[in-house]
């Protein structure tokens, strides 16, 4: 008999031993100054892929400014874009999962994340990276997609 147990407690032990990527701040762009608190912005964040040396994603992030945003209590926008690129030599696992989540970033105190998530498509050698933000309760429709070809180092 075929369960899914075995298959959720391997992927529940992976996530365990090794969390998704830690974001590095590259810059924020203001895109409505607040009176009182802390401005609206955009903020750019690249982080590496943690199972797949070689690539890198850069994921942009409405930020809620004002005095909740300054406070930490502000819920920001389900608005992200995405972009995954190669930026070294590209060495896949022995045993890559077909999908994996390599990043994720609460954007609200409760309930509400961003999250990346790795897909392998095999057929096409191409790793996708889709972005989403979830919901506990209700989920969201928003998302984002990025594709990286595997193919050698210097042959674009």
């Amino acid at each position: 008999m075929n369960t899914p147990l075995p298959r959720l407690a391997a992927a529940l032990l992976g996530l365990l031993l090794l969390p998704p990527a830690q974001a590095d701040e590259v810059g924020c762009v203001t895109t409505a100054w607040k009176l009182v608190g802390a401005n609206h912005k955009v903020c750019v964040e690249a982080f590496k892929d943690p199972q797949v040396p070689g690539v890198t994603c850069h994921v942009s992030q409405a930020r809620t400014g004002g005095v909740a945003g300054s406070l930490g209590l502000a819920q920001d926008p389900s608005q992200f874009s995405l972009a995954c690129r190669q930026t070294g030599p590209i060495t896949l696992p022995p045993k890559l999962a077909r999908q994996e989540t390599v990043f994720s970033e609460d954007t609200s105190i409760l309930f509400k994340e961003t999250r990346v998530v790795r897909l392998w498509d095999a057929p096409n050698q191409t790793l996708v990276y889709l972005a989403i933000s979830r919901k506990l309760i209700e989920g969201a429709p928003a998302n984002s997609i990025s594709t990286v070809p595997v193919m050698p180092w210097g042959s674009r």
